[in-house]
């Protein structure tokens, strides 16, 4: 098991390399949750993720002879990115093994850190198998992600610096892949404060650590895709269950859309970029999955913020239609002209906005008629049923479609 020593130790080897977070109280979130909510901002770090810590804290304690073999690890993309940024800082050579599935913005950002990136595999899992496999071919040292003591250790500074800043804190809720950042914390933060509660958050399609406590051992699971890449990790570490076990006195699920509507939460109200991983906390914290967290300090650990701006695109656009802020409305129409230009000028009066326009004679319910679908952009549920009434008082048959 991993000591507060081990953990006080870590923190002195890389203090001067990695960035002291910032780990602020949010008032909106305070709000929302019930709680006195503070955000500790890993995803604030030179890679994007908390991952750096225990990475480089591994890469120190390495001998000559081990770094001069070269390097070789599996990631989904964070702990790629902080193996190949921390090994280059060093002059150490290493090759990441990546799933093939993995988003391009993190490829990328590995490979600009002078990484040699393999690409296999549809899942963590996969990457990791084929890592171990070059591993022995080509006499590399092997960097594991979570299940090794000096990166457990690593990863516990994130603890040390949590009760630092917030020394009041009663409950912090952490992102659980594999399992090496809350076995840290806790380790660390238990031994400082017993009282304190460590609550493990993972994505309900893939929750590893919660069916290895069901089970009293790691088992593995069918793989998943989540929107949480982060920590699709289909088996719990061994020596990482043994510090949950130990250590970690609630673990918590959340849903696909629940993690969405975090990811949109921290990015329209927190103004902070993180990825499905890092907001897994926040989004427990949304749905009062944490138990006892209510009217307590608690912090969420923001783990990461690599995400696709893609995947934020689509996010966006979802959150904004479940919010009825973005609505699909379905007019018929005789077909003579001015008729687009009457039910615009009525959108346009209760300010809504046209986003898309599709008008069509061949899908009419009755000859003679034509059928216009609007996409609007809108304040919210009350303002559609505004505009709804209104073009329904002008005499149009309209519909909301629904998703």
């Amino acid at each position: 098991m991993v000591s507060l020593d081990d953990v006080r130790a870590a923190l002195g080897r890389v203090r001067d390399r990695i960035y002291l977070s910032p780990c602020a109280r949010s008032e909106t979130l305070s709000r929302l949750t019930g709680t006195s909510a503070f955000l500790k901002l890993e995803n604030l770090q030179m890679t994007g993720a908390y991952k750096e810590r225990g990475a480089l804290n591994k890469l120190l304690l390495l001998g000559e002879a081990e770094r001069a073999r070269g390097l070789i690890a599996a990631s989904a993309g964070n702990h790629a990115q902080a193996v190949a940024y921390h090994a280059g800082r060093l002059g150490v050579v290493a090759t990441i093994v990546m799933p093939e599935t993995t988003p391009i913005m993190k490829v990328a950002n590995t490979r600009a850190h002078g990484a040699r990136i393999v690409l296999h595999g549809a899942n963590y899992d996969e990457a990791y198998a084929e890592a171990r496999r070059l591993e022995q071919a080509e006499g590399l040292t092997f960097v594991h992600p979570f299940d090794d003591p000096a990166v457990i250790a690593g990863q516990g500074t994130v603890g040390l610096e949590v009760l630092e800043q917030v020394p009041e804190a009663e409950v912090i809720v952490v992102p659980v892949g594999g399992g090496g950042l809350v076995s840290g914390i806790a380790a660390a933060a238990k031994a400082l404060r017993p009282s304190i509660r460590i609550v493990g958050v993972e994505a309900e399609l893939l929750p590893c650590m919660l069916a290895a406590l069901e089970t009293g051992r790691p088992v593995t699971l069918e793989a998943a895709t989540t929107v949480a890449d982060g920590i699709a990790v289909k088996r719990a570490g061994d020596l990482t269950f043994a510090h949950v076990k130990a250590l970690v006195d609630e673990i918590v699920t959340v849903s696909e859309e629940e993690i969405a509507s975090a990811i949109l939460y921290l990015l329209e109200r927190e103004k902070t970029v993180v990825e499905g991983a890092g907001a897994v906390g926040v989004a427990a914290l949304m749905q009062r999955r944490v138990n006892g967290a209510s009217g307590k300090n608690v912090v969420a650990v923001i783990s990461g913020g690599n995400i696709d701006v893609n995947l934020v695109a689509r996010i966006i656009e979802r959150g904004l239609v479940k919010d009825g802020r973005l609505v699909r409305v379905v007019v018929a129409l005789q077909d003579k002209p001015g008729q687009l230009a009457k039910v615009s000028s009525i959108i346009a009066h209760h300010r809504a906005n046209v986003i898309e326009v599709h008008h069509t004679r061949a899908f009419a319910s009755r000859f003679g008629d034509t059928t216009l679908q609007l996409t609007l952009e809108t304040r919210g549920p009350e303002h559609v049923d505004e505009i709804l009434v209104a073009l329904r008082e002008r005499g149009y048959q309209v519909e909301q479609m629904r998703s």
